[in-house]
């Protein structure tokens, strides 16, 4: 009897709202500073060494068995719908507490690791 092969998505992924405005206008200012300034400051923050401003939002959302509109799998929990692409680790369609996401914001995944019960960064 041939076997059928199925894909194996995560089970479940943390979602991370981060503000996209924070890194953008950190990049923006130290540019526009470092061309107004004649001579450079020693301890003058670099764009690369500005930390982007941290999440607003956590949720973990877990695996609904469902395709999502976009064709990607359908994750859902703590009143956010997220439909993510599992091989490139992308957020394809996101809805938050029934909403599309603010342009000003962003989303970042961590998938979760159910047997170790770590994190890891996307």
């Amino acid at each position: 009897m041939p076997s059928v092969m199925t894909m194996s998505h995560p089970q479940s992924y943390e979602i991370l709202l981060v503000p996209s405005f924070a890194e953008d206008a950190t990049a923006d200012d130290a540019e526009r500073d470092a061309a107004e300034s004649d001579a450079a400051e020693p301890d003058a923050a670099e764009p690369d060494d500005v930390e982007p401003g941290g999440a607003i939002r956590s949720a973990v959302v877990s695996a609904t068995g469902e395709t999502g509109a976009s064709g990607y799998p359908r994750y859902s929990g703590e009143g956010i719908v997220a439909d993510i692409d599992t091989e490139t680790h992308t957020v394809e369609a996101l809805l938050v507490d029934g909403a599309e996401l603010s342009y000003s914001l962003s989303a970042r995944i961590r998938e979760r690791d159910a047997e170790a019960g770590s994190d890891a960064d996307r």
